[in-house]
């Protein structure tokens, strides 16, 4: 086999000894240690290795669809007309609180099913479309119940600063006291948080606004992560950086001085291309800019019903460096070493002794095989926790 090394080119190991869920050893197979001189081997054929994939940003909970909405946009009708049709994140919010948590949990599986095929074995999941407590919570405890049913890592974001409801309109700060604060308490007080997210942007919350949410994360000892300058530029991701944020997320609009503040904070910017291209955005992310400050760069697919219904991580790996010129280097690091680094986690994403034993074995020669082909699929065996 070839095995890809911490940038993930090839560095010329053949062969890898898994204990239990962990890598043990890491090199050419002359040079296998003695004391793994009788253990069993697998061969894989000389095929490709590399950490599995790690999607570090979806919505993958959620009721219904938007369907409806994505056909009557394409028939000319306007933001305004889909709304009053009963669509955007109001219908989505509404078939969310209807779902029970099993239905919520069977909706998401399929999707969830996509992402595993193709070598995924860490998927972040968000809250944010129950907007009151109860169904806040219900997500939370469907995203959960997603690891007791696949072989899968999940990690938690509560989202409860993603919009606000309409039996709160125009009165945003209320939402944030009355609902918002209280659900992350009770969230946190369940065990169902692994990090807190905010989407700080003109239509959804002021930087202010997150700021309080942000501060209750910090008292509860939970790590932050943010939506912005997605569609303007609020400095919500210049903000998100003096909380340390973990990533600044979609930043398509983020300035040079926002970029040198995650540089500084070691915020990872998240790229989500599907968004970008669904919406049919015209401003890119500032890719040259995060390369001139060092900033890590993941690659997500942002999977959810409205503007990025992708459930295809090689897709989005593709989509990044097609339209933002991406290296493939770097869209596979960002779907691995750097997207673990984007969900605060440090036993994975590299193929290194010590490290979680999470792969993907591919039927592919080189690493920009699985960046350059458009719907194809070339997953020979994922491997995880160590099990073949």
């Amino acid at each position: 086999m070839a095995v890809g090394d911490a940038a993930y080119g090839l560095d010329g190991s053949d062969a890898l000894v898994m204990d239990g869920e962990q890598i043990a050893w890491v090199g050419v197979v002359a040079d296998l240690p003695a004391q793994y001189a009788d253990i069993e081997a697998v061969d894989l054929g000389g095929r490709l290795v590399t950490p599995a994939l790690i999607d570090c940003h979806t919505h993958l909970v959620f009721g219904g669809h938007r369907a409806m909405e994505f056909e009557m946009r394409l028939n000319g009708a306007s933001y305004e007309e889909v709304a009053r049709a009963g669509g955007g994140i109001v219908s989505t919010v509404s078939a969310t609180r209807e779902a029970s948590e099993a239905e919520l949990v069977r909706g998401a599986l399929p999707r969830l099913d996509a992402l595993i095929a193709e070598g995924v074995s860490t998927v972040e999941v968000k809250s944010g479309y129950g907007l009151d407590v109860e169904t806040e919570l219900r997500m939370l405890r469907a995203a959960r119940a997603l690891a007791e049913q696949r072989d899968v890592t999940i990690k938690t974001s509560f989202l409860g600063a993603h919009a606000v409801p309409a039996e709160y309109t125009g009165r945003d700060d209320a939402f944030i006291e009355e609902v918002c604060i209280p659900a992350l308490h009770a969230a946190h007080a369940e065990g169902l948080v692994d990090a807190v997210d905010a989407f700080c942007e003109g239509i959804a919350f002021q930087p202010d606004q997150v700021a309080r949410v942000f501060d209750v994360a910090v008292d509860l000892g939970l790590p932050v992560k943010i939506h912005a300058d997605q569609l303007s530029n609020l400095g919500g991701a210049k903000m998100a950086a003096g909380y340390k944020a973990l990533s600044a997320d979609h930043i398509e609009y983020l300035d040079e001085a926002g970029v040198a503040a995650i540089a500084a904070s070691g915020t990872v910017a998240v790229i989500l291309p599907g968004a970008f291209y669904t919406l049919r955005e015209e401003q890119a992310p500032p890719i040259e800019l995060l390369r001139k400050h060092g900033v890590p760069m993941a690659v997500a697919t942002d999977a959810n019903p409205g503007s990025s219904p992708m459930t295809s991580l090689l897709l989005a790996m593709n989509m990044a460096s097609t339209l933002f010129r991406v290296t493939c280097e770097e869209a596979l690091a960002g779907t691995t070493r750097v997207a673990a680094q984007a969900l605060g986690l440090t036993d994975r994403g590299v193929i290194a002794a010590g490290l979680r034993a999470d792969l993907a074995v591919w039927d592919a020669e080189t690493p920009a095989e699985l960046v350059y082909r458009i719907g194809f699929n070339p997953l020979h065996k994922r491997i995880v926790g160590g099990a073949l």
